[in-house]
């Protein structure tokens, strides 16, 4: 036994001698026959051990190491499924998992056995070779279904194939293997990426497949319970939330006309942050919630020292994620060092008859929201709060510091350049701060006994829902795939928001009424490497600009095209898409790579599919799993180790050669100017957000950091995401949701 084991492992190991010079590969062999006994896990555990010691010298250990625990997986698979080998009888496969109450029973309806039969012959099994072992160590363990007792039974390719087949299953008949099979193509190629809640849950009986919400609470205590409620069952499904406070009156406002009684904002971020903190995601992590508020709000200060170590526990909210909305006014007085004043938005309302966060400024340096700002300071009958600016921004900054947030939301970019701003406002953005959208508050109009029965009457808001997927852009970009992988990437995203069951039913009617989605990108900085490009070089800025024209023209190209198929979202007429102001706010009209003028002709002749089209997202764990950096952040280390509570795996930066490793530079080593010059160029493209990071070490000087900020402002940046610091570098939580 233990010759025929030293023998396969032998045999097997010198089948990928491709990968590795032959005195590693000798070294491995020998680790093989150490084993003593038929111990086929030890043998691959010392392999990997081996592996792990040359990972720096030899980056390709990682593809070997990828390669063990795929034959692991295949072994397992075939003895449960009672097959002869790994990818065989896909509806065999079906079949079991929705007798074991995994799959959803309607594939089977859907589905006829030739039609599995045929895709089953569309898998490409050698596709598994492009996962590094990370990627493939994440995907296996998280993503791909097991039976109730944990044994594996789908393997990556049918993982792939079974989510092509969810998100085409309604398309006409006619065409729809066709589409399975072009979706199949652009993930079993790793050329894109559907979010995590897509990965983990298409074709599954349980769990919705979209990634972010947001919610505006009204200021009443219907509203807030309300929303509570929606945040726990949003959690319960993996949903990352956004929730905007901005119109819950102040610490010391009055209620019902008694003066002094409310107690602000913080008791009510302490209820979301118990919410956040009981209902867990599917049992693996706990909620993830962001909160926002609005710089000019009386409860400020308390808000932006929520997360802090130290001070007052009670007023504390360590679980929950801050953000700040702040319009042009603000950091123009932050410039020129001059006075802030906070008000109560209860107060406003009441006194002055309008909501100050109703309104932004239509152009940079005049608009509404400093004509109503400028009137609540001068009126007699308005209570108020006057503060240095830069005070407040200093508090920002040190929380920024300690804990990494608030997030930094420029409110007036943003609703300038809404593409639905003829149907509302966005008053904040999402865990990720990549999602911007239009949002109001729901409101109970009635509560009433009919027969018997208790009947709740209410008034949908905007409760924002998106369906995000993203590009890998070290991957699709060099093999010239992007006209091909985006018109497939789009109507996929599309079929999310027919196929999804959102527990919110507000959310639902949101997600049909603007059909909105985020199409964004992973493996800049990969990419950067493969082209030989200085991330801290105009080459960099000048490059990132041809690629997002190129990705936005094709996306935007593929929601009119579908449009023409199925018809507009139901709020197209109005909107920038109809009018062409879309075009001309961003200059497309001006000329470019593409004929634009034409594309924005067609769009106002045939509408548009989706009111919303683009957003970056972090992706920490499906660039992972694509084998490439995370969103559009340069990288951390050339080497460094994943950690999970359960294994610790060396990674390098991907496809690290001599002639690349020159190309990939630490984010702390890394002029963040530079990135906010990329970022810029960026966002010209892109309709909603990206999530934007800023590095910096522990020991930045106050003036550079808000030197940064200042930078990021007037680049026209709409959000920025964590500031990292190298003093706080572990203590991040990525959003696993908004992963894409």
């Amino acid at each position: 036994m233990d010759s025929v084991m030293t023998s396969y492992w032998k045999e097997w190991l010198e089948g990928q001698a491709e990968l590795f010079p032959s005195l590693q590969m000798e070294r491995m062999v020998t680790k093989a026959k150490s084993v003593q006994g038929d111990k086929n896990e030890q043998a691959r555990a010392l392999i990997l051990e081996c592996l792990a010691e040359i990972s720096e010298t030899t980056p390709n250990w990682t593809y070997l190491a990828s390669r063990i625990h795929l034959q692991q997986m295949y072994e397992k698979s075939t003895v449960n499924r009672g097959s002869s080998q790994a990818y065989q009888e896909f509806h065999q496969l079906v079949k079991i998992l929705v007798e074991e109450d995994i799959y959803n029973p309607d594939i089977l309806n859907q589905y006829s056995k030739a039609e599995m039969d045929e895709l089953e012959k569309a898998i490409v099994p050698d596709r598994d070779d492009l996962f590094t072992y990370i990627g493939i160590k994440t995907l296996g363990d998280r993503y791909l279904a097991r039976s109730k007792s944990g044994l594996v039974y789908e393997l990556p390719q049918e993982r792939f194939m079974i989510i092509a087949m969810t998100l085409m299953a309604h398309e006409d008949s006619v065409r729809r293997l066709e589409f399975v099979k072009e979706a199949y193509w652009a993930l079993s190629h790793l050329y894109m990426t559907v979010a995590t809640p897509t990965l983990a849950n298409a074709g599954k009986r349980y769990g919705q497949l979209s990634s972010c919400f947001i919610d505006t609470i009204d200021d009443s205590l219907q509203s807030i319970y309300d929303s509570n409620t929606d945040i726990a069952n949003l959690s319960k499904h993996g949903g990352g939330i956004g929730v905007y406070l901005g119109k819950i009156r102040s610490r010391g406002s009055d209620i019902r006309g008694f003066k002094g009684v409310s107690s602000g904002v913080l008791p009510w971020m302490k209820q979301i942050n118990n919410t956040a903190v009981s209902v867990d995601q599917l049992g693996q992590r706990q909620g993830a919630v962001a909160v926002y508020l609005d710089i000019w709000h009386k409860d400020i200060f308390p808000f932006l020292d929520s997360r802090l170590n130290n001070g007052d526990e009670r007023q504390r909210t360590h679980d929950l994620f801050t953000g700040v909305s702040i319009p042009d006014l603000f950091m123009e007085a932050v410039e020129k060092r001059e006075d802030w004043y906070l008000f109560d938005p209860h107060e406003v309302r009441k006194v002055m008859g309008f909501s100050l966060e109703d309104f932004y400024d239509e152009t940079r340096g005049n608009g509404s929201f400093r004509e109503h700002y400028q009137a609540c300071v001068e009126s007699n009958q308005l209570s108020k709060e006057k503060v240095p600016a830069i005070e407040i921004m200093k508090r920002i900054m040190v929380g920024q510091l300690e804990t990494g947030t608030p997030y930094m939301f420029y409110r007036d970019e943003v609703n300038r350049m809404n593409p639905n701003s003829h149907k509302g406002l966005i008053y904040c953005s999402n865990l990720c701060t990549e999602i911007t959208q239009n949002q109001s508050p729901t409101v109970q109009d009635q509560q009433h006994i009919e027969d018997g029965k208790i009947i709740t009457v209410k008034t949908p808001g905007d409760f924002v829902v998106c369906n995000l997927s993203s590009i890998n852009l070290g991957r699709a970009v060099p093999q010239g795939v992007l006209s091909r992988l985006i018109p497939i990437q789009v109507r996929m995203l599309d079929n999310v928001i027919d196929q999804n069951t959102i527990p919110v039913l507000q959310a639902q009617l949101t997600n049909q009424s603007y059909r909105g989605i985020g199409l964004g990108t992973f493996g800049w900085a990969h990419l950067l490497a493969q082209n030989k490009i200085v991330w801290e070089s105009d080459e960099a800025v000048d490059y990132a600009d041809k690629v997002y024209e190129e990705i936005s023209y094709y996306t935007i190209s593929a929601s009119n095209q579908l449009a023409k198929e199925k018809g507009s979202y139901p709020l197209f007429e109005g909107s920038d898409w109809d009018t062409g102001e879309f075009f001309v706010k961003r200059t497309f009209d001006q000329g470019g790579s593409f004929d634009w003028n034409e594309l924005k002709h067609d769009v106002h002749s045939n509408g548009m599919r989706n009111g919303y089209l683009m957003a970056v997202a972090p992706n920490s764990s499906t660039s992972l799993i694509a084998g490439s950096t995370a969103s559009i952040d340069p990288i951390f280390k050339k080497f460094y180790s994943e950690e999970k509570k359960d294994f610790k795996i060396p990674v390098t930066a991907p496809d690290l050669t001599p002639e690349t490793y020159w190309y990939y530079k630490s984010a702390y080593d890394i002029d963040q100017h530079s990135s906010i010059k990329q970022n810029a160029v960026r966002q010209k493209y892109i309709d909603q957000s990206i999530s934007f990071n800023l590095y910096v070490k522990n020991s930045i000087k106050a003036k550079e950091l808000l030197a940064l900020h200042i930078d990021a402002w007037k680049s026209g940046l709409k959000t920025t995401y964590y500031t990292r610091s190298t003093s706080s570098q572990g203590d991040f939580e990525e959003c696993e949701s908004c992963s894409s």
